[in-house]
């Protein structure tokens, strides 16, 4: 029994201790009687209820009067009413708000380990809740910053083309030669490279001269054309030696540089010594090996020579694509400019392919995301729901008899309901708490790990301890309808 139904146990004997004092038993003779009435009348509390035997009482106390003719009207009166045998029970006196408190820590507390497994379920919910939006908010941020630093800064252009009578494309413009130096001048551009496949015509690309008819053919790593400021404009990077400069394709050097995978297929792997490989029977000194390379990817796999080399040795006639990398946000006033500096006469000629906005593609992604992550963190978190209406739904059957107890005192079915319903929310709030710390604690703790940059929206944080409550109140409700609805005789009868 706890400290509220033990304190109005104790005001209920309070009261009835206080009638027994107000009423003495007769001490015999008419002037005794009066001396009683006339007390009674100074001292017994006005009564406001007929309790059961009252009418009994006033008789007798009429044939009492009757007996002693000297008793006056007032005197009967005092003695014809009904004693005051149960105290009213004011409405403060029932089961206040400090009650309820009290009651519910008491039922939250009484039984640790078992709280520790309802709130170990709402916090495991709350937290993967809490960690499902945060890796979503930092994942869709991470992609986001990779597309700003390649997509959203990168531009390709190229030739229009159109279909002619036969149905096969035909370009209907030329990539100047200088096109890198006319849209440099342009704002928002950093570098700028051309690029070109070459047809070396059926030769075959080896690291040694061999010519053994009965030896199997293997395939050959293609052969590209390109500007010294390629490298830089799809952002590769230098394995090992250095990649040509202006000067080597001014003057048509025969030199290359392998991407990493093509290096593998030659057996190239340093260039200290200058070694050479052949394309046909003419050799190449190679004076580096490339890798890293975020656009146009199979410069990995192909043989880079210059583009004047090119136009010496294999005829070529124009530069087929020229990749620019812009600053971020300037991928509208490039696309619109560039064509118009590369041929003012005929900017139609070219074809532009431009990054789409970045905020447009940073919302898509996240919102895709989100769904993904929001649904395993709501199934999480139904499942720490259901764990608190199970233990809840235990409790209930393990107390009746306390509940059949109480409501034997005066509770009424509604303080029990609210009783178990502020237990559930308490332990709600409490795993709501402890879930969303440890759920930041854990985004924050992989993104650092992993090098990412943390996203969390901080109302996620404190939502997700709320929510905690909302869930605890839900998975309460039940079980405390429940427990309103047990009569006082079955769970006595029943109860332990």
């Amino acid at each position: 029994m706890t400290f509220s139904f033990k304190r109005m146990l104790r005001r209920r004997s309070a009261g009835t201790a206080a009638v027994d004092e107000a009423v003495p038993a007769p001490r015999g003779g008419s002037d005794s009687l009066n001396d009683d009435a006339a007390e009674l009348t100074a001292s017994a509390p006005r009564a406001v209820a007929m309790p059961a035997g009252a009418e009994s009482a006033a008789t007798e106390s009429s044939a009492a009067a009757s007996a002693h003719p000297a008793t006056t009207d007032k005197q009967v009166a005092a003695l014809s009413g009904p004693p005051n045998i149960v105290p009213v029970i004011r409405r403060t006196d029932r089961f206040s708000v400090q009650d309820l408190l009290v009651e519910a820590s008491y039922g939250v507390g009484a039984r640790p380990s078992r709280l520790v497994m309802t709130t170990l379920g709402t916090v495991l919910g709350i937290a993967s809740f809490v960690v499902t939006i945060g890796f979503a908010q930092t994942a869709a941020g991470q992609i986001s910053n990779q597309f700003d630093a390649v997509s959203a800064t990168q531009i390709m252009i190229e030739p229009a083309s159109t279909r002619n009578s036969s149905g096969t494309e035909q370009a209907t413009g030329r990539l100047p030669w200088d096109a890198p130096e006319r849209v440099d001048r342009l704002a928002g551009v950093e570098r700028a490279g051309l690029v070109a496949d070459v047809d070396v015509a059926g030769q075959a690309v080896t690291s040694v001269p061999v010519n053994d008819p009965s030896a199997a053919q293997t395939l050959s790593p293609a052969v590209i054309a390109a500007s010294s400021g390629l490298l830089a404009a799809v952002r590769g990077q230098v394995v090992t030696g250095r990649f040509f400069d202006a000067g080597h394709d001014e003057r048509g050097d025969r030199v290359a540089v392998l991407g990493e995978r093509a290096a593998e297929t030659l057996g190239v792997n340093r260039v200290d010594s200058q070694p050479s490989i052949f394309i046909g029977e003419v050799s190449y000194t190679v004076i580096g090996i490339i890798d890293g390379v975020e656009r146009r990817a199979n410069l990995l796999d192909a043989v880079i020579v210059p583009l004047n080399t090119a136009r010496v040795q294999f005829g070529l006639t124009a530069p087929a694509e020229l990749h620019v990398q812009i600053q971020v946000g300037a991928g509208t006033l490039v696309s619109r400019q560039a064509p118009i500096a590369l041929d003012p006469s005929a900017p139609e000629n070219f074809t532009v392919q431009a990054p789409a906005a970045a905020s447009s593609l940073q919302d898509n992604i996240q919102a895709d995301i989100n769904i993904v992550f929001l649904t395993l963190g709501i199934l999480a978190l139904l499942a720490g729901g259901l764990g608190i209406a199970n233990v809840t739904l235990l409790s209930v059957m393990e107390r009746v008899g306390e509940i059949g107890l109480r409501r034997a005192l005066g509770a009424t079915g509604h303080d029990i309901a609210r009783q178990f319903i502020v237990e559930s929310a308490v332990i709600g709030l409490l795993g709501g708490l402890i879930g969303s710390a440890l759920g930041v604690f854990a985004v924050v703790a992989v993104s650092l790990l992993q090098g990412w940059t943390p996203i969390l929206d901080p109302f996620v944080a404190i939502g997700a301890a709320l929510l905690g409550t909302v869930v605890g109140l839900a998975a309460g409700a039940y079980p405390a309808v429940r427990a309103s609805n047990i009569e006082p005789i079955t769970a006595l009868r029943g109860g332990t």
